[in-house]
């Protein structure tokens, strides 16, 4: 990613699917789709503002937009604990939306989520995300938390408060069942 002059991000994706599948739907446009898509649900994502060749033989593709305002939970995390601790409810009840919505992030991760000055969440990187039908079943649900484990451990993130976020989960699940 480069960050431009006038603020702007270049987001360069290079393809890792079949070569002739990319040229046909590229990287920077399923990205570009995925951020509309998100938008109309009521998601904040960085505003595209178009998408580009780089090199179409070799299926590098790149998109052109202004980025989300807003604090990445990670950062939050580490320069702020009193703070995060006091959003984890919120949070909580930000990934049941996304659940509730059918949304599985498979890169569901702190580095991946902003707090918005809003005081909402945004989503960024989020081209791996996949859109189902209906709301997330608890296998899927599940599974979108065990990643969410495996980038804790990979950051070698020891401290992180994972009974009080599920516990958080559940209570804002029953709250609006």
């Amino acid at each position: 990613m480069v960050r431009l002059p006038d603020g702007t991000l270049l987001k360069i994706f290079r393809s890792r699917r079949n070569p002739l599948l990319a040229r046909l739907r590229p990287d920077a446009r399923r990205f570009a789709e995925r951020a509309t898509r998100l938008q109309g649900l009521g998601i904040h994502t960085p505003a595209i503002l178009e998408c580009l060749w780089i090199d179409r033989d070799k299926a590098v593709s790149a998109c052109l937009y202004r980025p989300l305002d807003g604090q990445p939970l990670d950062k939050l995390f580490r320069d702020s604990r009193g703070e995060f601790d006091r959003r984890l409810p919120q949070l909580a009840s930000y990934i049941l939306k996304l659940h509730r919505l059918g949304i599985y992030f498979r890169s569901l991760h702190l580095g991946n989520i902003l707090r918005t000055p809003d005081g909402d969440f945004g989503l960024i990187d989020f081209l791996d995300l996949r859109f189902k039908r209906r709301p997330l079943g608890p296998m899927l649900v599940r599974r979108n938390f065990q990643h969410l484990q495996r980038y804790l451990q990979r950051r070698k993130v020891a401290d992180f408060p994972w009974s009080e976020l599920q516990a958080a989960y559940e209570a804002a699940s029953k709250a609006s069942s």
